[in-house]
């Protein structure tokens, strides 16, 4: 099982999950990280980290938020790796609960 980072994230990019992760399987994107389900351990570490409750375990994903498994999938296979906490967006409390944030994803040409 893998965790899963959720539309939540976008925008909001918190990075304190990063900080928590004993195998560095966070990667950063424009607006939002998301998880190497490949190099997860489901240690559930950085789940209650999040200021966003943007992450849950893949077994736990809301019907809602079931395409964000293949995102995180594709999505950590090009974005580099995030060790450490960076530039949090200024407006990331503007941002922590909007629904519908997908369409705001900055996604690459090859994914896009």
């Amino acid at each position: 099982m893998t965790y899963v980072v959720t539309e939540n994230c976008i925008r909001c990019k918190y990075q304190d999950c990063v900080e928590v992760c004993p195998v560095d399987c966070f990667h950063e994107g424009p607006n939002f990280l998301v998880i190497d389900p490949a190099e997860c351990i489901d240690c559930s570490l950085c789940e209650p980290e999040c200021p966003a409750n943007a992450i849950h375990a893949e077994d736990d994903l809301p019907a809602n938020m079931q395409q964000f498994l293949g995102l995180n999938r594709t999505l950590s296979a090009v974005w580099p790796v995030i060790t450490a906490c960076g530039q949090v967006p200024a407006d990331a409390a503007e941002w922590d609960g909007v629904e519908g944030k997908l369409r705001y994803l900055d996604l690459p040409e090859k994914v896009a």
